[in-house]
């Protein structure tokens, strides 16, 4: 009996544990994305890890389960998040459901799917809401555009499952069943051929909704074309515009079966999610026909507005707490087009095909004075960063350690300043501290804002701060966007300026030697794309100039610079010198062979991927069904070889190196004010 009992207590013991290991890590992940601490003593306000909107968990249910132990004030579920907030009235009833639920496993109603609750208290729930968006330009819902009975004569017009040898046969692909009528869709080329038209043109049963939506003005050309879609719950179709040489103007889609959300992007980030409503018409023209693209995410369940649950619904907004799970059911999709007979000459030549290559890109050159330092900063930076905001802060969110270590060593109540903090990564690592962050880019000090965090926009050359108030200073991945020797100096100059006598200064720059000590760096290892999550990915086969010509080897710096480098030049680095000074295009996720150069940024819709500065252009997706609209933003880089950054630091009298070393492909130094 006694060993029994002490199975059991050592069960519970190391069930104990468990939970407040989950715990803690909920903690870090709620810090993580929202900047919110948890706190160890009781209060009205409880964050609920794996009750969110993101792992299945619906409004109703999550209302039911928690609405046992008191009356709530306020419950908050942002959009595809792991996670929910609730506030009781009473603490008492905030502890009765803290103690009933933390580690209970619970089944999702929906799915049938077992999750285990881990529950901690936060200080108050507040969450800021998404300002409610319009459409894109050029877009139109018309809502019961055809009764339930033309939506079932439609459906039943559809055969699936004869015809299996006709042209215009079903094609199943990974993501939905489609057949084609008037002209096939190829998408192998993303096009139609259009001196093969299909036998039979479109189904007769279309023609009075035709006559409709061109008597109503929807449309002012008869469609040739029809594509219809047949989504199952889960399926989708990856973000893409339509191809521009394929068809015209106007785009119509009418929704049959279900309702769903269809996600629209355009190329600087903002997204609108807009619920279709069954028997809807989609209308796209202008600037959402032909800039915009447009998808469905794969997945069963949508984030839908829970008070507008079943009525008539357009764009959905983040409203944490009005937002639910709406189960999706099979729809059908009716998209007509008209087949386009000469080149497009629409206003958006950038992401063309029919006019792609008729405008080469200019190709930026080295700086040859300040002013040309300026302007090739101002835009292969600052516009790079300013348009790529919020996809970039998508893909900074984990620390790197030894930056931690650095924070976490300073003295309880320093005040510390992060010169270039981007989206404030850094700035929430320790209450313990006092800190604020600036930025070039107002788009990311605004994401530190909606972080809570303090942050101002600013120059790293010219920082608003008292000299000699700080206790230390950050500089992560920023003085390497600096285009000569003198402005690199010039920015650690003034990170020394804002330390007090004593205060440290931790710099990270990019490493020119991306394998080192013949340890390849998380760059290069990354180069498959198989944990390519928010990196870059190649632009082409070679690092070259944007004006496709031959590689160059290296670029080269002032007088000055090679002055200054004398100590560890002798060394190298493997940058030859060259004729001209163009700067070349590098290939990512491969090692570098020019200190200055432009790197790759793509945007993808949809995912963390990146975006444009210099060119834009159309590619083919993952997938051969879609041509997705990818801008590519080039951004300035000098990267460091060995040695260099410290002798740029060993140039100011005001400063010592403390300690330097190499981390995952930078370079890195810990400065101290004399």
């Amino acid at each position: 009996m006694e060993a029994e009992m002490s199975e059991d207590h050592l069960k519970a013991q190391k069930m104990k544990k468990k939970v407040l290991r989950k715990q803690v890590r909920a903690q870090h992940t709620l810090m993580r994305h929202e900047g919110i601490k948890c706190v160890s003593h009781a209060t009205q306000s409880l964050v609920i890890a794996n009750a969110g909107l993101g792992n299945g968990m619906s409004r109703q249910q999550l209302l039911r389960i928690l609405e046992e132990y008191g009356a709530m004030e306020t419950l908050l579920m942002p959009p595809n998040k792991p996670y929910s907030f609730v506030k009781y009235r009473t603490t008492e009833e905030a502890k009765k459901a803290f103690n009933a639920l933390n580690g209970k496993e619970v089944t999702l109603e929906d799915c049938g799917q077992n999750i285990v609750l881990y529950i901690n208290f936060v200080e108050k729930v507040s969450l800021q809401n998404a300002v409610p968006t319009s459409l894109p330009p050029g877009l139109t819902v018309i809502e019961n555009i055809i009764s339930p009975e033309e939506e079932r004569r439609i459906l039943e017009s559809i055969d699936w499952k004869a015809d299996e040898d006709a042209q215009n046969a079903q094609k199943t692909l990974k993501h939905r069943r489609v057949k084609h009528f008037g002209y096939e869709f190829r998408y192998d080329n993303n096009n139609v051929d259009k001196d093969k038209p299909l036998p039979g043109g479109l189904p007769e049963i279309c023609n009075p909704f035709l006559e409709k939506c061109l008597k109503q003005g929807y449309i002012k050309h008869k469609p040739d074309q029809l594509t219809v879609n047949q989504y199952e719950p889960g399926q989708g179709i990856p973000p893409h515009t339509d191809t521009h040489s394929a068809f015209e103007d106007e785009i119509i889609s009418l929704s049959l079966g279900a309702e769903i959300v269809m996600d629209f992007k355009h190329p600087d980030g903002h997204t609108v999610a807009i619920m279709l409503p069954r028997c809807s018409l989609l209308v796209m023209t202008g600037e959402s026909r032909y800039l915009w693209t447009h998808g469905i995410t794969p997945r069963k369940y949508d984030v839908v507005q829970a008070s507008e649950l079943g009525q008539k619904v357009r764009t959905i907004t983040a409203d944490v707490g009005d937002l639910t799970l709406n189960r999706r059911e099979t729809r059908t999709s009716f998209t007509f087009r008209k087949v386009r007979r000469s080149p497009c000459n629409c206003i958006y030549p950038s992401v063309c095909d029919s006019q792609k290559g008729q405008q080469k890109p200019v190709q930026p050159s080295f700086p040859q004075n300040e002013m040309e330092a300026s302007k090739l900063e101002e835009e292969y930076v600052h516009k790079v960063y300013e348009e790529i905001a919020t996809h970039f802060s998508s893909t900074r969110h984990s620390p790197w350690p030894r930056i931690v270590e650095f924070l976490r060593s300073l003295p309880t109540g320093s005040i510390v300043a992060d010169i270039g903090c981007g989206n404030g990564k850094y700035l929430g690592i320790s209450e313990d501290l006092y800190m604020v962050g600036c930025d070039r880019s107002k788009n990311l000090v605004d994401i530190c804002g909606e972080k809570h965090f303090q942050a101002f926009v600013c120059d790293a050359l010219s920082v608003p701060i008292r000299s000699g108030s700080c206790d230390a200073c950050i500089s992560i991945a920023v003085i390497h966007h600096f285009s000569t020797a003198e402005r690199r100096l010039a920015t650690i100059r003034e990170l020394a300026r804002l330390l007090r006598p004593g205060g440290t200064a931790l710099i990270y720059v990019w490493a020119m030697e991306q394998e080192y000590k013949n340890q390849k760096s998380k760059y290069l290892k990354e180069k498959n794309g198989s944990k390519n999550k928010g990196k870059e990915t190649n632009t082409g086969t070679a690092q070259r100039p944007l004006s496709e010509q031959e590689p160059e080897k290296s670029s080269q710096d002032s007088a000055w610079s090679d002055k200054l480098l004398n100590d560890f030049k002798g060394e190298g680095c493997g940058a030859k010198p060259v004729a001209d000074f163009r700067l070349p295009v590098h290939i990512n996720r491969t090692s570098f062979h020019s200190q200055d150069l432009l790197v790759p940024w793509h945007l993808k819709g949809g995912t963390k991927k990146k975006e444009e500065s210099v060119d834009t252009m159309l590619v083919p997706g993952g997938s051969k069904e879609l041509q997705e609209l990818s801008p590519v933003f080039h951004r300035y880089y000098h990267v460091f070889c060995e040695g260099e950054l410290e002798a740029v630091c060993r140039s100011l009298d005001s400063v010592r190196v403390q300690n330097s070393y190499y981390d995952q492909g930078n370079w890195c130094v810990i400065l101290e004010k004399l």
